[in-house]
């Protein structure tokens, strides 16, 4: 090619870019000026049951010391960026569409198992144009509970068993395991993990490094023996899939934490009734552990990302919330309050229980009208708008606790999360409980304290709430033309 062709040809290649910043393609800006690209954005409609509790900064801890209970001035001032948060504890209604959603799930994949029902229909395994996908449940098949076939019963009725003393019928709670998978975005985002080792070490100074990260993984799996088997696997890193976390977990609650956790007391009626009993619907779940909880905010996610049914929307997840955003939402951000209200009003008993479930004097836990839990939202919300912050039922945080936990984390969205393994020291599963419940007294159910439980612990008087990060960006000062 002549070099006359080639100067032509680089002349219209540059004439061709320069026209397509002129029109702004690619997100260039008229006259060859650098504009900026737009993106998509959109307003995240109110999650049903959630209310907003907007960005801020409060000192959080005890500011005073009390001698009475040893209790020494721990505050400090962080920021929490904005989230959802459960207007009420999480209730028996809402943690029974969980469990009933795992037995039916388990139904249907015995009715796909050609060694029970064997109708593929409950089972898709292609799209709409025939080519193979990650087999899912079919949904929109109904389970035949009237009028089912001999295979069909057969597969229903394995989920069931005959009491040995009543001769009822009954749900096999030990079969109700959900199996669910988790993504740890921080330790895969630490420079410690990266997989390219020149990207580990910014230092010049220093050497690239030739050693292989170390992680440690969860898994879990099923033995033949039906046994949920749980593993902590260390190994070099090899790649992404290391981060990802399996767990199985058994999501029925422990109704006899009612009868184990009071001794010499005839609490029997609500082993029997408390979750299964219409009647307590409105009440808060209890005998969930955290490792449960955990479990019914993944599967809150899944359910709500199945529902949009589609591609290229992105939804923040369901989780428990840190222990800071539990304590400044309860403290409606504001310093002085104890309590999810103004003042220090539990402590004068005769109008104190009226502003929470609690036991305000020795052996008498109704003079509040109830003797163990109440309905969600019986009392006055606090300023965000948060119903039973106080009393009612200790709640979960995802935080790991440890006594110097305070000293740990960062004053920006403060979390300390540890993930004990099964050989850990039991003193290393202990997670951070908040609020008070029904059977403490004043003290324990102040916003400003912190108490925890082993996250394998099911209560009678232990329950949750969930939270989900906004999807929103900070309106600082615009720049005055």
């Amino acid at each position: 090619m002549k070099k006359s062709s080639i100067y032509l040809l680089i002349s219209f290649v540059a004439m061709l870019a320069m026209a397509a910043c002129a029109s702004g393609a690619h997100g260039g800006g008229a006259g060859g000026e650098v504009t900026g690209i737009s993106a998509t954005s959109w307003a995240e409609p109110t999650p049903y049951g959630m209310v907003l509790v907007s960005r801020g900064s409060m000192r959080v801890g005890p500011a005073q010391s009390d001698s009475a209970w040893n209790l020494r001035p721990d505050s400090r001032g962080v920021s929490v960026d904005a989230f959802w948060m459960d207007e009420t504890e999480v209730t028996n209604s809402k943690y029974k569409q969980f469990v009933f959603w795992v037995r039916d799930s388990i139904i249907r994949e015995r009715l796909a198992d050609p060694s029970y029902g064997g109708n593929e229909e409950y089972k898709i395994e292609e799209d709409r144009d025939g080519n193979p996908i990650t087999p899912r449940l079919n949904w929109n098949k109904p389970i035949p509970w009237r009028n089912a076939n001999e295979d069909e019963a057969r597969a229903i009725e394995s989920l069931y068993r005959i009491n040995p003393v009543t001769g009822v019928k009954e749900l096999d709670s030990e079969q109700l395991n959900y199996r669910y998978e988790v993504y740890n975005h921080t330790e895969a985002a630490k420079r410690k993990n990266r997989l390219n080792p020149a990207r580990r070490e910014y230092n010049t100074d220093k050497p690239v490094p030739t050693d292989v990260p170390i992680i440690s993984k969860d898994t879990a799996y099923i033995d033949d023996n039906g046994e949920i088997i749980r593993e902590t696997v260390t190994r070099g890193l090899t790649g992404d899939y290391d981060f990802v976390n399996t767990y199985i977990v058994n999501v029925y609650p422990d109704t006899t934490a009612w009868i184990n956790d009071f001794d010499n007391a005839y609490n029997e009626p609500y082993v029997r009734m408390y979750f299964s009993h219409g009647g307590y619907n409105d009440y808060p779940v209890v005998g969930v552990s955290w490792e449960q909880a955990n479990a019914f905010a993944n599967w809150r996610t899944d359910y709500l990302r199945r529902s949009l049914g589609r591609e290229g929307i992105y939804v923040e997840p369901y989780r428990l919330p840190t222990e800071a955003e539990w304590e400044f939402a309860a403290r409606a951000g504001v310093n002085e309050n104890k309590y999810p209200w103004e003042g220090d009003l539990p402590m004068t008993e005769e109008k104190g229980c009226f502003y929470a479930n609690f036991k305000p004097q020795e052996g008498n836990y109704v003079q509040d009208g109830h003797l163990i839990t109440s309905r969600v939202g019986t009392y006055s919300p606090n300023d965000f708008g948060l119903y039973d912050m106080a009393g009612n039922v200790s709640e979960w945080t995802s935080t790991a606790f440890t006594e110097s936990v305070s000293k740990l984390t960062s004053d920006l969205n403060p979390e300390y999360r540890y993930d004990a393994a099964k050989e850990d020291p039991y003193k290393l599963k202990r997670k951070i409980v908040r609020g008070g419940s029904w059977k403490d007294v004043a003290h324990n159910i102040r916003s400003d304290i912190r108490m925890w439980e082993y996250q394998n612990e099911q209560r009678s008087y232990i329950g949750f709430r969930c939270v989900r990060s906004q999807i929103g960006f900070a309106r600082g000062n615009k720049l005055k033309k």
